[in-house]
């Protein structure tokens, strides 16, 4: 079970946002880097990237922010998120030492698109799927789609991507605790690998995701909970490495 720290990027700094709402988010830090070198001293083994107003924009806007931070750590898989809508960015990511870049939105408005980018950079292409009651979210979260989201994973599966982003939107950054049940009947309709996200609160979710890791769950990305300090990662982490020895 990866435990994946969140850095989300907003003007250069880090936030979090709730809900998915740029009016609502709180500055943890003005340097990035200096996030990043915590996380990865309390033994992150991968890092979750999101360039916030990348996202809103349509194209990179903190990618020198990303860059000093693969610099930093050039042995540690760093994926990347936000405003990645053609083959070019995905490219540039990809030279900059970025180890796997996800899309969102292009993903489900433009389907063949993940099509041609696993077959030009195989192994580097995860999918984000945020979701709300099985429909799918788009465009920031502004707006639900018809897909429903077990489909979307399956023909996404068939494309070749190397795992899936599943964030229940209905709990990103409200600290309630992650949706096991939904992530759980998500990683049983595919079999590639599938990342929490939205929700992880405590040491209680990790648990229950570390139960049901056997069922496809590889990885659980966790933001606010590591800046407000409900959860300690280096404990975190040793909790997982002892009942990964069960």
């Amino acid at each position: 079970m990866l435990l994946i720290p969140a850095i989300d990027l907003k003007d250069g700094k880090c936030v979090r946002l709730r809900q998915g709402r740029m009016d609502d988010a709180t500055v943890f830090s003005d340097d990035p880097l200096e996030v990043a070198q915590r996380w990865v001293d309390a033994g992150a083994r991968r890092l979750h990237i999101v360039d916030l107003n990348g996202a809103f924009a349509g194209a990179p806007v903190n990618a020198a922010v990303i860059q000093q931070i693969c610099e930093a750590f050039p042995e540690l898989p760093i994926q990347v998120g936000g405003g990645i809508r053609d083959e070019d960015t995905v490219q540039a990511y990809l030279d900059l030492g970025v180890s796997f870049v996800i899309i969102g939105t292009k993903a489900v408005s433009a389907p063949h698109f993940i099509n041609d980018l696993c077959m030009e950079f195989p192994g580097h292409i995860i999918v984000g799927l945020d979701a709300k009651d099985g429909k799918v979210a788009i465009d920031g979260w502004s707006k639900l789609s018809h897909h429903n989201v077990s489909e979307l994973a399956q023909r996404f599966e068939r494309d070749g991507v190397a795992a899936i982003v599943y964030t229940d939107i209905g709990r990103d950054g409200m600290m309630k605790g992650v949706n096991v049940e939904s992530t759980v009947e998500l990683a049983r309709s595919v079999t590639i690998p599938i990342i929490a996200s939205g929700g992880v609160t405590n040491m209680d979710d990790i648990k229950a995701l570390c139960a049901v890791e056997e069922e496809g769950v590889m990885g659980a990305i966790i933001g606010r909970a590591l800046y407000e300090g409900s959860i300690d990662l280096a404990k975190a982490q040793t909790l997982v490495d002892e009942l990964q020895q069960e």
